[in-house]
């Protein structure tokens, strides 16, 4: 396992000696992105409102809060991660619009995702659950908000993180898949202990 620090705008040979379970801390912007932005750009083919080439894009539904009444600027409270695998029907093609380079997010993704990660030198990574405030401590400001009337949590937050991890690699640029070899291997072992088992337990037919 390898400690890696990434800052953004991430270049594709900045992810190339990355390996599935290795760790990596984000300097730099990332960008929330949830079920209704990826809808918005893959079903309804709008534009994306920022730029998302090299930077990350976190499958988050933050809670925010403005400074104040008179002021436009907020401050997160929260920032935990949504399950990736929600986006995975259409992750490949939102990757391919948005140019983003490492996803974050909680679980894992599927084959869709991986291929194209291979494709398009991208990373999945693992944020770990239960911790939001950890998230939020990391997030040094929010620079901006765009499409606002999806609503709070499936809004486009830009932030800009220091320190922002542990992020465990799940998918690398290779398209190996950390949960999916992860799977295999536990059918493998089960397999192979039922082999085992099974014939002491002829005595229950």
């Amino acid at each position: 396992m390898k400690e890696k620090r990434l800052s953004t705008p991430i270049a594709p040979e900045d992810l190339t000696g990355l390996d599935t379970g290795d760790l990596v801390y984000l300097d730099g912007h990332l960008v929330t992105g949830r079920d209704e932005i990826h809808l918005r750009v893959v079903r309804q083919g709008r534009t994306l409102p920022a730029d998302l080439r090299g930077l990350g894009i976190y499958h988050a539904g933050p809670i925010m809060r403005k400074r104040s009444l008179y002021t436009e600027e907020w401050e997160i409270l929260s920032a935990g991660p949504t399950t990736s695998m929600r986006m995975e029907s259409c992750e490949a093609e939102f990757l391919e619009a948005a140019g983003a380079r490492i996803i974050v997010g909680k679980g894992g993704m599927g084959p869709k995702t991986a291929e194209a990660c291979r494709r398009l030198g991208a990373i999945h990574t693992v944020f770990p659950g239960g911790c939001a405030v950890l998230a939020a401590s990391r997030v040094e400001a929010v620079e901006g908000v765009r499409w606002l009337d999806l609503g709070m949590a499936e809004a486009m937050w830009i932030l800009r993180v220091k320190d922002f991890g542990p992020l465990i690699v799940s998918i690398d640029v290779r398209g190996n898949n950390l949960f999916e070899n992860r799977r295999r291997l536990i059918g493998q072992r089960r397999e192979a202990a039922l082999k085992e088992l099974l014939p002491s337990l002829r005595f229950m037919e």
